[in-house]
């Protein structure tokens, strides 16, 4: 045969080939069903769900017809033209999510010219067909066998040009056998070969069989073989919430029943994974359609969903309701033996001892609820379940039909826990009346031993878990709680409930969590801190929560502008009165749509520390607390660089009579002395209600001091806590203070100062103004001022006289030794002492010191606390220490930490409970 002869030739077979799997096509059963989806076949023909595809690792909202771009490019981009050795390609996707249709147009696009042009053979394999081969055969008389339109003399002509070639394998998660890399005993090169099949196709895909073949498979991505097997991968990630949108409103012809069926689906379903599977979507769809046309209300959860979908197939079988009864108990069977087996289907011989021969002679009886791969009187056949979840779903209904005492819930949960990822959430949904209640009326009644079985399993599991302090155990018992639709359930189980941090939620979590809370009608504490990825659609969820909640904690979080706008809305509309938002970035835009709801809500104690803060927020602020309408008591703005022109604006907030602020925390605002004039003013203005003022680490200076002290002095302040730590201060501010606090207007009973350069000059003067009777304060810190034993001595005078009130005191990190604190102890020891707290923590103490210190506590009948930490203390000083915490009758706690002690005396201060080490 000359050239042009064999090419004419070439070019026939080419062509009968391409019009033989068109043919094929036209020919081939529509295989649609509810749970398995429309067929391939129809999906290619229609063209429009196909379009819908996604692939890849981008998450995106594009057009329809660039996702199908997509999908295409990312398989014919690893189908390269020009190719040494080429790799199989292989598309990954769970079950339903397009594999099969991916490959019919794969096919219809060869065939008709459009892509792939490059190859001139086409042959397609489903693994489960050859899993039946049995014997041995060579790949040629494999390919005749499947390809009948091809001869022997043609089909050695094809294979001549195995870089023509493309082969394409689908459901490599239904082989039986196993594509290990060939070894010396298995390699087959020579398609002319005798081989086991197994071995033909493992030397295919790697390959060693027609060399410059191209080869690809599809497979679900939990399929173990997969592992080893080296390729470029495809990924089908399936419907994304937009796409699923637009899938709905292909589906319905009324927009208004698209907008309604799409809606309930993302709020009760749309948070599973199986909502991504185009398959899932067309059944849900054609279930709600049904469902709206009988003015039936929609399913609430997935139980209920996999109610109305197996209560339609009975249904249409047209069972009575022991033959319905019979086949949903056998299904069971053969459920449970797929899940525990190897592989996911069973053959003709295991359906017969599942007690399914009476379905088989009328295989329309099962296949909305099988994939039947084959003639079902073969032996040759096998069965599957279309979809993992519904084949859950039939075990759990199958618990309750066995009248048997053989298996009790737990049992059953044990055995196929590793293997049922919702089993235990469909035994509780199918184990209320409401919801059992419509199969039922198919199936008859459901086992009444059963339900109490899986009532007192729920009652014991779920109170253990709620009594935890287990995030995930938390959620999926609320998972289950959700389920179940029983609010009654959920108020008994929820009463006891720990109370524990739920950040980082996912969508999933925030509507079960949400459920919870609003089937409670109130809510204590709704701690959700470090909530590092609240989304618009996360926080919607959460309203009714949140408006139920008393506190709410999103501390270290972090948040859309859409969340912020929903937490708005909860604020304005519900009962919360405690908001934490420390630590995050909300910065002055966020708060700004915070303020929406702060004007008009109940909120009084509100957290706003190191949120990125600046002066430019105040005049947001300030609009809310002067509204007459905020309940604001206390505010946390630490760690906010407000500066100067934020205090003057919250000064005007101060002097207005509609500000009901009685705490406010400003560490580390960045502020100067210059602003302490507007601040002194609205503290003396008369309609100032603050009580606390905390001004720590800003550099206020002696100059600002000044200001504030002419407050204090003012009949019309009412600050009775101040905190001056760290703010740049010397003993030329003591004057002043000094002043204020022998002043009869000042209401004073907290004062610190510490870490600030005050002296012995700056302490003295202090000390001199407190030895007055009359003065209130009864609080004063002054750690790290630089104090000396002199210093020292006035105190013990100071706590002896009488006159003080005194009952709390802070010296710490003032170098004084042993010396300086014998006048501490000789002031405790004295009845008039009223001092309830002391903390000399690293002031030099040793040894020496402590049969002073134990006269003293032992004669103390005031001393509560006392804080020893970072000192020189050593093991001799323990057995007294330990002795006089015993037989103190005051003494609640004694703080050692950080001393030099050994492990020798851990076990002596381990009998006392008191003593802290």
């Amino acid at each position: 045969m000359d050239s042009a002869t064999s090419r004419d030739s070439f070019q026939i077979i080419h062509t009968m080939h391409k019009e033989a799997l068109l043919a094929h096509r036209k020919q081939s059963e529509d295989t649609s069903t509810l749970l398995g989806g429309q067929s391939p076949k129809k999906l290619v023909d229609d063209g429009k769900y196909i379009l819908l595809m996604t692939t890849g690792t981008e998450v995106t909202e594009k057009s329809e017809q660039e996702n199908l771009q997509s999908c295409q490019n990312a398989i014919l981009t690893a189908l390269p033209e020009n190719r040494d050795q080429p790799k199989p390609v292989i598309v990954v996707g769970p079950a339903g999510f397009g594999k099969t249709t991916a490959l019919e147009k794969l096919i219809l696009d060869w065939a008709t010219g459009k892509h792939l042009q490059h190859f001139s053979w086409v042959f397609k394999f489903t693994f489960s067909y050859l899993n039946v081969q049995k014997g041995v055969m060579s790949l040629k008389e494999l390919l005749l066998q499947t390809h009948s339109h091809l001869s022997p003399e043609s089909l050695a002509l094809v294979l001549q040009k195995p870089q023509s070639l493309l082969f394409l394998f689908d459901g490599l998660d239904q082989y039986k056998n196993n594509l290990d890399l060939p070894t010396s005993h298995t390699l087959c090169s020579d398609p002319n070969q005798p081989s086991p099949v197994p071995v033909l196709i493992a030397n295919l895909v790697h390959g060693t069989l027609l060399q410059g073949a191209a080869t690809l498979l599809t497979s679900r991505p939990t399929t173990p073989t997969l592992e080893s097997l080296d390729g470029h991968r495809v990924e089908l990630l399936g419907f994304l919430k937009p796409q699923r949108n637009d899938y709905f409103n292909s589906f319905f012809s009324d927009p208004t029943a698209a907008n309604r069926a799409f809606q309930n689906m993302e709020r009760t379903l749309g948070f599973y994974e199986i909502c991504t599977s185009p398959n899932f979507c067309w059944t849900t769809c054609f279930i709600y359609k049904s469902l709206m046309e009988a003015g039936e209300s929609l399913p609430e959860t997935l139980t209920q969903l996999f109610v109305c979908i197996t209560g339609h197939l009975i249904r249409a079988l047209s069972l009575d309701k022991d033959h319905a009864r019979d086949l949903m108990s056998s299904l069971g069977r053969m459920a449970s033996h797929c899940c525990l087996s190897p592989h996911s289907q069973c053959s003709t011989e295991e359906m017969t001892s599942f007690g399914l021969q009476q379905f088989l002679t009328t295989p329309t009886s099962l296949k909305d609820f099988l994939h039947i791969d084959g003639a079902p009187e073969s032996k040759d056949c096998s069965f599957s379940f279309h979809t993992q979840m519904m084949q859950e779903f039939i075990t759990a209904v199958s618990f309750y039909l066995d009248e048997s005492e053989e298996v009790n819930v737990e049992d059953l949960l044990e055995k196929h826990g590793g293997c049922m990822e919702f089993l235990d959430l469909y035994l509780v949904g199918l184990a209320e009346p409401s919801q059992r209640k419509p199969l039922e009326s198919h199936l008859g009644m459901w086992n009444p031993d059963r339900i109490v079985d899986l009532n007192s399993w729920f009652r014991s599991t779920t109170e253990k878990a709620l009594q935890s302090y287990q995030k995930e155990r938390h959620l999926h018992y609320l998972r289950l709680l959700h389920q179940s639709q029983n609010k009654k359930l959920v108020k008994d189980n929820m009463r006891s409930a720990r109370g524990i941090n739920y950040g980082g939620l996912s969508v999933q979590d925030c509507v079960v969590l949400n459920y919870t809370v609003t089937c409670m009608e109130e809510w204590d504490q709704l701690n959700l801190y470090r909530s590092i990825d609240l989304t618009e659609e996360k926080a919607s969820l959460l309203v009714p929560a949140m408006s139920l909640s008393r506190v709410i904690n999103l501390g270290q979080s972090s948040f859309t502008a859409g969340a912020l706008n929903h937490l708005a809305l909860a604020l304005r509309q519900g009962r919360t009165i405690e908001l934490d938002m420390s630590n995050n970035h909300m910065g002055d835009t966020g708060f700004k749509l915070l303020c929406t709801g702060l004007g008009d809500c109940h909120i009084e104690i509100l957290k706003l520390p190191v949120c990125e803060l600046t002066d430019a927020c105040c005049e947001d602020l300030v609009a809310v607390l002067t509204s007459g309408r905020s309940h604001l008591r206390v505010l946390n703005l630490r760690a906010n660089a407000l500066r100067d022109p934020g205090l003057i604006k919250l000064s005007q907030a101060l002097g207005s009579p509609h500000c009901k602020l009685q705490e406010l925390q400003l560490q580390m605002c960045e502020f100067t002395g210059e602003s302490m004039k507007a601040l002194s003013t609205a503290l003396s203005s008369g309609q100032s209600q603050l009580r606390i003022l905390d001004l720590a680490q800003n550099q206020i200076t002696d100059h600002g001091v000044d200001w504030l002290v002419k407050a204090l002095q003012h009949p019309c302040c009412q600050l009775q806590s101040l905190i001056l730590f760290d703010n740049d201060l010397t003993a030329a501010c003591c004057a002043g203070v000094a002043a204020a606090l022998l002043s009869e207007c000042c209401r004073l009973t907290e004062l610190d100062l510490s870490v600030n350069e005050l002296g012995q000059e700056g302490a003295l003067q202090l000390l001199k103004a407190l030895s007055k009777p009359g003065h209130p304060l009864e609080k004063l810190s002054l750690v790290r001022c630089e104090l000396n034993p002199l210093v020292f001595k006035e105190l013990g005078v100071l706590l002896s006289n009488g006159t003080s009130r005194l009952k709390s005191l802070s010296l710490g990190l003032n170098k004084v030794g042993d010396e300086g604190a014998k006048h501490l102890w000789v002031a405790l020891g004295d009845q008039r002492c009223r001092l309830e707290h002391l903390d000399i923590e690293m002031i030099q103490l040793t040894d020496a010191s402590i049969g002073d210190l134990s006269t003293a506590v032992s004669a103390s009948g005031s001393l509560k606390s006392l804080v020893l930490k970072n000192n020189l203390l050593t093991d001799r000083s323990v057995p007294a220490l330990v002795r006089v915490t015993q037989d103190s009758r005051t003494m609640q706690e004694m703080n050692l930490q950080y001393n030099d002690f050994s492990e020798d005396v851990f076990e002596l201060m381990d009998q006392c409970a008191k003593i802290k080490y």
